[in-house]
Parts: C-alpha cells; sequence; structure tokens
C-alpha cells in the first residue's frame, strides 16, 4: 500500500485546514487509516483514525470536536478536516495504514504497517 499525504499549509490561528490520504492498493476498504503528527522535538502522536468496515472513527482528546475525518472507499482517500486549528496543532501530519487493528491498539504507530511522506501543518498565532 502506498499513501500520499496532501492538503498541509499555513493557516492562522482559528483558520481550517483539509488534509487528505490517497491510496494505492489493491484493497482499500479492510485497511484501518490513521492521521498521525510530529513536531520538532516531539514523539510523534496519534490524531485520528477510521476502521475500513464500517467507518468509525476515533480521536485524539486534543482535535476531538474540531477535527473530522472521513473516507472515500470508492476513491481510496481519506480527508482530515481541521477547524479552529491552534498553533499547538503545527506539526507534519503524516497518514498510515494498517489491516486488523483493534480499538484498544487504534492509536499506536506500531501497529499501522503502511505510512506516507507527512504534510507540514504551520498554525500562527
Amino acid at each position: 500500500v502506498q499513501l500520499q499525504a496532501s492538503g498541509g499549509g499555513l493557516v492562522q490561528a482559528g483558520g481550517s485546514l483539509r488534509l487528505s490520504c490517497a491510496a494505492c492498493a489493491h484493497t482499500f476498504r479492510p485497511y484501518t487509516i490513521g492521521w498521525f503528527r510530529q513536531a520538532p522535538g516531539k514523539e510523534r502522536e496519534f490524531v485520528a483514525a477510521i476502521k475500513g468496515s464500517g467507518g468509525s472513527t476515533y480521536y485524539a482528546s486534543s482535535v476531538k470536536g474540531r477535527f473530522t475525518m472521513s473516507r472515500d472507499n470508492a476513491r481510496n482517500t481519506v480527508t482530515l478536516q481541521m477547524n479552529t486549528l491552534k498553533p499547538e496543532d503545527t506539526a507534519v501530519y503524516l497518514c498510515a495504514a494498517g489491516r486488523g487493528i483493534i480499538i484498544s491498539t487504534i492509536a499506536l504507530a506500531q501497529h499501522y504497517d503502511y505510512w506516507g511522506q507527512g504534510t507540514q501543518v504551520t498554525v500562527s498565532s
């Protein structure tokens, strides 16, 4: 599975961005897709994830209510709509894919097998 993230950029605090992750895969639906982010000098952290079957979504507490994740299995894409952005959201955002990920481990990066290259999100104050 190859993943391509896009949509990052520079935005003022309070603004919005929409990230996309396009997957090149023979079968996309079975994969759980996750978004993670990594700021300079910080560890990679979970942002959101969406299950392949059923499309249930899961969010980090820091973004819940501001970010919305969705997927289009027909187009092999997922999107992350980010609203009310804050300077602390500044990071490289990466999308990842994995199969057979259970809910209790959905926020753990080591359970995802495929990673995209990341897209930079910068929120100015």
